[in-house]
Parts: structure tokens; sequence; C-alpha cells
């Protein structure tokens, strides 16, 4: 029985012309990159939750606290901003449109593109974590701020490696997908 309802479904979604199942695809795929926001949101509350307790631990260190946290969060938004180009490019430029190959490959790349973004999320947790604690830090220890800083921001170009690796997954499967040559 589950059989049958998969072949119908299949069926049934290569009954549509091409472009209008690629042009739902991503939709689907544009939206599913957007979850990616989550991560940011997550983090860059941290950040700000940890820099107003720095402030209130040390109000003399209130600007530096601040500064780090804004630099800190900035920093988290990154996966959030890679997630909307993706979605962008699907809804505005989208390259899959003039690919010829399955239609359903073609349309499967579309929401997994959007899928690959998802991967942002972690990220944008971690960055923000690393930015809250370095606004506490400074909070607590304002003249080790360049140190602190440093650290923070080291700590975020690693953390965002995941994102770029969704980010070259999305592109890949939009602009240079392997898996049309496989049919």
């Amino acid at each position: 029985m589950e059989g049958n309802f998969i072949t119908i479904f299949i069926d049934w979604l290569l009954s549509f012309d091409t472009k209008v199942l690629i042009l739902a695809a991503s939709a689907i795929g544009a939206g599913l990159a957007m979850i990616a926001g989550i991560g940011p949101g997550i983090g860059q509350g941290y950040a700000a939750g940890k820099g107003a307790e720095a402030t209130s631990i040390n109000p003399k260190s209130s600007k530096d606290a601040t500064m780090v946290m804004l630099l800190g969060a900035g920093i988290a938004e990154t996966s959030g901003i890679l997630s909307l180009v993706i979605a962008l490019i699907l809804l505005f430029g989208n390259p899959i449109i003039n690919q010829t190959g399955h239609k359903l490959i073609l349309a499967a790349s579309a929401i997994g593109a959007g899928f690959a973004m998802i991967g942002g999320i972690g990220p944008g947790i971690g960055q923000g974590y690393a930015a809250g604690k370095g606004a506490e830090g400074v909070g607590r220890r304002p003249k080790q701020k360049p140190g602190i800083l440093k650290t923070m921001i080291l700590g975020q170009a690693v953390a965002q490696t995941t994102g770029i690796y969704a980010l070259i997954v999305a592109l890949i499967l939009m602009f240079a997908n392997p898996l049309i040559n496989l049919m």
C-alpha cells in the first residue's frame, strides 16, 4: 500500500510542466532556507542578554561590553544572511529553470538547496554564544578586551565553517548540479 502511494505521488508530480514543478520546489526551498534564521536569532538573543548582564555587573565597562556584543552579534548573523541569499536566488535568479535534465531531479535540487542552508542554525547559535561570552568577559575584565575580542572573532570564524559548507552544497545544487549527469 505504501509503495502505491509513493508511486502515485511521484506520477502526480511528474504530470506537471517542468517549469511549474521547479518553481514550486524553489518556493519550498526558499522557505526551508530561511529556517536557518533560527540560529542567529537564538545566538543574538543570548549575546544581548550577556551584554546586558555584563553592563549590570560592571557599569563602567558598558561601552566596551556593548561594542563586543554588537560586533559578535553581527558576525552571528552571517548564516542568516547566507540563507537569505540562497532564498533570493531561488526566488529571483533561479538558475535551475534553465537547466536540462529530469524534472524530478531539478525540483529536488531546489528543495535540497534550501534544506542545505538549515545547516546555518548551528553556526548562528555558536557564534552568538561566543559573542555573549565575549561581552561577559569584557564586562568582568575590561582591560582584557583586545585578547577577548581576538579570541571571540577567531572562534566565530571557526564556528562558521559548517555554514559555509551548507552554502557550498546549496550553490552546487543550483549552479553545477552533478546529479543531472547521472541519469
